[in-house]
C-alpha cells in the first residue's frame, strides 16, 4: 500500500482503508462505519483532526495535504466520488463514474481517478475534467502514482497487464512522457519521490524494488527484498528528501533501503569491502545476466520485525519531532511509530503504538477539534432553480462515463499556484453541468 494507500480485504475489521497524505503529515482511515483524519505531528499523541460517520465502508479517503478538501469513495456507492470541505462541514462536488472508482491520486494541481480501465484527470481548482486515458491495459487494483511536486505532476500507470511496463504521463501538458519496461512480471507497486524525479517499483513477485529517474526512464538502483516469491506488497514509499525507500508486503518484515550516491560508494573503493565489490563487479561481466543482477542488487539498510503479518499495513518514512521515524498503520486498528538510525540502519526501534479506532493506546485526547455539522451540498447553496431533475451533481461526461471519447476538453484551465483549502477565505470554484450544458458559478 503505498503513500495513496489502498483497500483491505473485508473481515479484516472495522477499517477498510489507510492512507497518508502526500507530505505524510496526516493519516486518513476509512472504516465501516465513516472516516477518520489523524495529525502525525507528535510521537506520544495521535490527533484526532476530524472524523465523519455520514458515509458507511468508506473504502478510499485521500486528504490534499494538510488542507480541508478531502475525497471519499463509499462501498455503497462504489462509482461515486464525494469530495468535501470538511472544516466547513461543505460537501464541494460528487462525480459519477461508468465503473467503480479504484483508487484516487491528488496533488495541488490534479486531482486522478483510477478505474479497471480508464483514468481520469482533473483539474483541482474548478474539478474540470482534462482528459480521460480510455482503453488502458486492465488494472483490477487501480494502481497508479502521482508526484507532488508543485513544477510537475507526472502520473503513473501499468502499460501493460502481463509485463512489468510503467506509464508514464505528464498530467500538466496532457501527453505521455515515456515508457519503462520495469520488470517481466506485471506491477504490484509504483511511487514517486517527493520531487517528481525518482520512481520506485516491485513486481509481483515482490523480491526486486527498482528505481528509475524521471522523466528520462533510466534505471538508477536495483534493490533485493528477499529471495521469497510472490509475496503481496503492501507499501512502497520514498522518505522526503528521497535518501530512504521503504518496502512492506504481507510478511512480518519491513525493508528500508538507502539511496547512495555514486560518489558515496567510490569512497569505499580503498577498503577491503571496496576492493571485493571491485571482483564482484568484474565477475558479472561475464556472469549469466540473472546471477550477476542479484549480485549488483543491494540489500537493506534497516528492518523492522512486526509483531504481526498477514494484515494489510501502510508505512512512510518522516520526521517527527527533528528525528526520522518509520510509521506503520494497520488495518488491525493500530499505529506503530519506529526510531530509524539513519547513520548504521539495522532493526529499528519500536518507541510507541497508538489505537486508530478507540481511547487505548493514545488514540484520542481532549483538545480535538470538534466534528462539523452534517455536510450540506455545495451544489444546493449556489446552483439556481433548474427544470433538469437531479439527485446530485453532475459532471459533464458522455453517456460512457469519459469525455467525448477521450479527446481535450476546451479551453480548459491550468492551475494558478497551490489549492490552499486551509485558508478559510479560499473555497474552491465549481462547474455544475446541467442538462448537458456547463454552468460555471463560484
Amino acid at each position: 500500500m503505498e503513500p495513496g494507500g489502498g483497500a483491505a480485504a473485508p473481515g479484516e475489521g472495522d477499517i477498510c482503508c489507510l492512507s497518508y497524505n502526500q507530505d505524510c503529515t496526516s493519516l486518513a482511515i476509512g472504516m465501516r462505519t465513516g472516516y477518520k483524519l489523524f495529525s502525525l505531528s507528535s510521537v506520544e499523541q495521535l490527533d484526532l483532526v476530524h472524523e465523519s460517520y455520514d458515509l458507511s465502508d468508506v473504502y478510499i479517503v485521500e486528504r490534499l495535504f494538510s488542507s480541508s478538501l478531502v475525497v471519499v469513495v463509499s462501498h455503497s456507492k462504489p462509482r461515486q466520488m464525494n469530495v468535501f470541505h470538511f472544516k466547513k462541514g461543505t460537501e464541494i462536488c460528487n462525480y459519477n463514474y461508468s465503473a467503480n472508482i479504484l483508487s484516487i491520486r491528488l496533488n495541488r494541481q490534479r486531482l486522478v481517478v483510477c478505474l479497471e480501465e480508464s483514468v481520469y484527470i482533473h483539474n483541482i481548482k474548478d474539478m474540470k475534467l482534462l482528459r480521460t486515458l480510455l482503453d488502458t491495459p486492465r488494472n483490477p487494483t487501480g494502481l497508479c502514482a502521482l508526484s507532488i511536486n508543485h513544477s510537475n505532476s507526472y502520473l503513473a500507470y501499468p502499460g501493460s497487464a502481463s509485463m512489468g511496463e510503467i506509464m508514464v504521463y505528464d498530467a500538466n501538458i496532457l501527453k505521455i512522457e515515456v515508457t519503462i519496461p520495469a520488470h517481466d512480471s506485471p506491477l504490484a507497486a509504483i511511487t514517486f519521490n517527493s520531487l517528481g524525479t525518482k520512481l520506485a517499483s516491485a513486481s509481483e513477485k515482490g523480491t526486486v524494488i527498482r528505481v528509475f529517474s524521471i522523466p528520462e526512464g533510466q534505471r538508477l538502483y536495483e534493490f533485493r527484498r528477499g529471495m521469497k516469491r510472490y509475496v503481496h506488497i503492501s507499501s512502497l514509499v520514498f522518505s522526503m528528501d528521497a535518501q530512504f525507500l521503504c518496502v512492506s508486503s504481507n510478511t512480518e518484515t519491513v525493508h528500508i533501503f538507502r539511496l547512495e550516491n555514486v560518489q558515496d560508494r567510490s569512497e569505499e573503493n580503498s577498503s577491503w569491502s571496496g576492493y571485493m565489490g571491485k571482483m564482484f563487479m568484474a565477475a558479472s561481466t561475464y556472469l549469466p545476466t540473472q546471477v550477476s543482477d542479484m549480485m549488483n542488487q543491494d540489500r537493506a539498510f534497516a528492518t523492522v520485525r512486526l509483531s504481526f503479518q498477514g494484515h494489510r499495513n501502510a508505512c512512510t518514512l518522516v520526521t517527527i519531532q527533528k528525528l526520522p521515524r518509520l510509521l506503520v498503520s494497520s488495518s488491525s486498528g493500530h499505529l506503530y511509530i519506529y526510531n530509524l538510525d539513519p547513520q548504521d540502519g539495522g532493526e529499528c526501534v519500536l518507541i510507541h503504538k497508538h489505537s486508530l479506532l478507540g481511547q487505548a493506546d493514545g488514540g484520542r485526547d481532549g483538545d480535538m477539534e470538534a466534528s462539523p455539522p452534517l455536510p450540506v451540498s455545495y451544489a444546493a447553496t449556489v446552483a439556481r432553480p433548474s427544470s433538469v431533475p437531479s439527485t446530485s451533481t453532475v459532471i459533464g461526461y458522455s453517456e460512457d462515463g469519459g469525455a467525448l471519447r477521450g479527446e481535450l476538453l476546451p479551453e480548459h484551465e491550468f492551475a494558478v499556484g497551490p489549492v490552499q483549502l486551509d485558508d478559510e477565505k479560499e473555497f474552491p470554484p465549481i462547474s455544475l453541468y446541467r442538462g448537458g450544458q456547463r454552468d460555471d458559478r463560484r
